[in-house]
């Protein structure tokens, strides 16, 4: 997992390969921490396409597909450390995911403990999918780091697909953006919300729109930097550069997603490879669109 110590981290010389994860485009937040911190490496990126969104998908469901699919792009791409940009993948199959890899593999989690931390209030908001809100991993680490702060929940699907339409260039209303995250804030105690942690690496794709639409004053914290910093202090010392750059791998046909390989090439990310779940259809080659 990560940790959250907020220290001075200066960009590594370090080399190698990283695969960054997520459902959708939600987790290219977390590659450009990376690229930030680690610029000689080469950073390429997944998207689970062909079973987005992940927030209000089954439990079981989930965890029957997690491990196959990181075993089949780790097979395909050979990194040298695995990133899970998602919260919900990783608080709900972080173990499991590790146990199909023999290569590092760092997860993600709600950023609840410098949010309690941070707040002066003493309430703290969690926004996040369905999926995350629910997990036992969540509630564990609000006992542990926020056992003395009022924590007020909200899951929202709706706030993903406004982040991924925003990424795409999609004219996303303000007020849409408002009417997603307002749940949190009319909740009992919620005008006492200072801030609020977004445990879902999509959020911060809108986290303008995020601030400008909260009904007062409050600070967003995401783990996207503490994850970056854990993904460099984990590659193994012998690591080489194999392929500075980056690709992008979907597990869907990319010409039935062209916005979606259109933001990837936004986000430096230029070529886009189909990795199907049946080796059969699996294509290395670039997809033209």
């Amino acid at each position: 997992m990560t940790d959250f110590q907020f220290t001075n981290f200066a960009p590594s010389p370090a080399r190698g390969r990283v695969l960054v994860f997520d459902s959708g485009v939600g987790g290219l937040t977390v590659a450009e921490e990376i690229r930030a911190l680690g610029p000689a490496l080469g950073v390429h990126y997944a998207a689970d396409s062909g079973f987005f969104p992940y927030g209000d998908k089954s439990d079981e469901a989930l965890q029957e597909r997690l491990p196959r699919v990181a075993k089949l792009l780790c097979d395909h791409v050979r990194p040298d450390v695995f990133v899970i940009a998602c919260n919900t993948a990783s608080t709900l199959a972080l173990e499991d995911i590790r146990a199909v890899l023999d290569i590092p593999v760092v997860g993600t989690v709600p950023a609840i403990k410098p949010a309690a931390a941070f707040s002066e209030t003493g309430t703290i908001g969690l926004l996040a999918t369905p999926g995350t809100i629910r997990r036992a991993y969540t509630a564990r680490l609000i006992n542990e780091f926020a056992g003395d702060r009022r924590v007020i929940m909200h899951g929202s699907i709706e706030l993903v697909r406004l982040a991924e339409a925003h990424a795409r260039g999609d004219d996303v209303p303000i007020e849409a953006i408002a009417a997603a995250q307002a749940p949190l804030f009319e909740a009992p105690g919620g005008d006492q919300i200072d801030t609020v942690v977004l445990a879902c690496t999509h959020f911060p794709l809108v986290r303008g729109q995020l601030i400008a639409s909260a009904p007062h004053g409050v600070s967003y914290v995401d783990s996207g930097a503490a994850i970056a910093r854990q993904t460099i202090r984990v590659l193994p010392p012998e690591t080489e550069a194999r392929g500075i750059g980056g690709s992008a791998y979907l597990t869907s046909p990319p010409e039935e997603s062209p916005d979606l390989a259109l933001v990837l090439r936004r986000y430096g990310f230029p070529d886009v490879h189909l990795v199907a779940l049946d080796p059969i259809a699996m294509t290395s080659a670039p997809i033209a669109l």
